[in-house]
């Protein structure tokens, strides 16, 4: 600060150092004029400027220094308090603009939160029809039609629930409940739901649980479990998925592995990306993008870490590593 405070005062500086130096030069021009006596009250007139400059240094910064330490929140009351007129000027801006900052982030805060309103409630509305739809396809006598019709109405149903828990991800703090939770039932529950699917591309389930409990909140276990099996699913021709569970170094450990067709190297660090598709996902158009997005970002919220292994028409394997109990008692129901 005090380099900055020098350039500010520079020009200043710059005239009483040019003031005594005409001084001098007049003395030196003018015999009758005695020097030393002009050199003893300019360097007189030196000292009184040094101590000038650092009596006024902590009084002329204060305010600017405050400033500069500034979160820029919109807490005015960090900020000291504006004693000469430019330092008013410059208070009077930034207070100006932290009101108008204020008042349109607080306009934006409420329109959001009425367009997610919207946005569920409009979720919620279309699934009454989609139920009737599901009800209506059950019925459908053709069996290769009734299977294209139920992926088609699988997709569309997974769509809503990313778009419904999309949503509730950035307040899913207040809709937690940490319990020990039953593996089987969750992995039954999501399954069955990818029965048709499954049967029509020759698909079937391999599970092994070496560990049956998991400490987490079941509700959003469930959904990333619903995104990691469609993937699998969906990238997956006439094999096997293979989900297993252990325990490792005082974690628990859930896989989940595909005999797919893999994913390429260079497209495996960006697969967590928002909107990120890989260059085949592209091409097909089908993927969105979303669902291994809104999985790391539930798992980071739950503490849990994921991990994923795949190689080009190997398949892929996902890891779930659940934290220790320790780890969760900060997280709401514990």
């Amino acid at each position: 600060m005090i380099g900055k405070y020098i350039r500010e005062k520079l020009s200043w500086i710059l005239l009483l150092v040019a003031m005594q130096l005409i001084i001098l030069f007049v003395a030196y021009m003018d015999s009758s004029i005695p020097l030393q006596s002009l050199a003893y009250v300019v360097i007189l007139n030196v000292v009184i400027c040094i101590v000038f400059i650092w009596a006024r240094y902590p009084r002329e910064t204060r305010f600017y220094k405050k400033l500069t330490t500034w979160d820029h929140t919109y807490d005015l009351a960090d900020l000291d308090t504006a004693e000469s007129p430019y330092e008013l000027i410059v208070q009077d801006a930034v207070t100006s603009q932290t009101e108008r900052y204020r008042k349109e982030s607080s306009s934006s805060l409420i329109l959001l939160e009425q367009e997610k309103d919207q946005m569920l409630s409009w979720i919620h509305e279309v699934k009454t029809p989609l139920t009737a739809l599901q009800l209506m396809i059950e019925r459908t006598p053709d069996e290769k039609l009734r299977n294209q019709m139920t992926y088609e109405w699988l997709r569309i149903h997974q769509l809503l629930d990313q778009q419904l828990h999309q949503k509730r991800i950035p307040f899913m703090h207040n809709d937690l409940f940490i319990e020990e939770t039953e593996l089987e039932p969750i992995l039954n529950a999501e399954i069955r739901a990818l029965k048709s699917w499954c049967i029509s591309k020759g698909i079937g389930f391999d599970v092994s649980l070496g560990v049956s409990r998991v400490l987490t909140d079941s509700k959003w276990l469930s959904f990333m479990i619903r995104q990691l099996l469609s993937n699998a699913v969906k990238y997956s021709e006439s094999s096997d998925i293979i989900i297993e569970s252990w325990e490792q170094e005082g974690h628990h450990v859930l896989s989940i592995q595909d005999h797919g067709r893999g994913i390429e190297a260079q497209d495996l660090p960006r697969i967590f990306d928002k909107g990120f598709t890989s260059t085949r996902g592209r091409l097909e158009g089908a993927a969105t993008g979303m669902g291994l997005y809104l999985t790391r970002q539930v798992a980071q919220t739950l503490h849990m870490d994921i991990h994923v292994e795949s190689a080009p028409g190997e398949g892929t394997t996902v890891k779930l590593t659940f934290p220790r109990k320790n780890d969760m008692v900060h997280l709401a129901g514990v």
